[in-house]
């Protein structure tokens, strides 16, 4: 092979690489375009379904909880009870 040819197949192999190079990078721009689009939307369906839903179950939660700490609270004197009707009970 003569150099000139050595010298032009070195710059078709330099350019040929900077055209896949740009078209790969074109595609990986499009899918995360793409990505990103998808990600906005999910994010704003998020949003809607916590202001919406899941904010008034807050109060709800409140609601349910006071009670139950209630009954928490109390428990620890019913057990003690139980385990002096058990003694009682069983003659310890």
């Amino acid at each position: 092979m003569s150099t000139e040819l050595m010298i032009a197949l070195s710059y078709a192999e330099a350019v040929l690489l900077v055209v896949v190079l740009a078209v790969g990078l074109t595609q990986v721009r499009r899918r995360l375009t793409a990505i990103s689009d998808g990600l906005g939307a999910l994010g704003g369906a998020l949003a809607t379904v916590q202001s919406q839903h899941l904010r008034p179950l807050r109060q709800m939660v409140l609601n349910i909880n006071e009670p139950l700490k209630v009954a928490a609270g109390a428990l620890p004197g019913i057990a003690a009870k139980a385990a002096f009707v058990v003694r009682k009970v069983t003659g310890g």
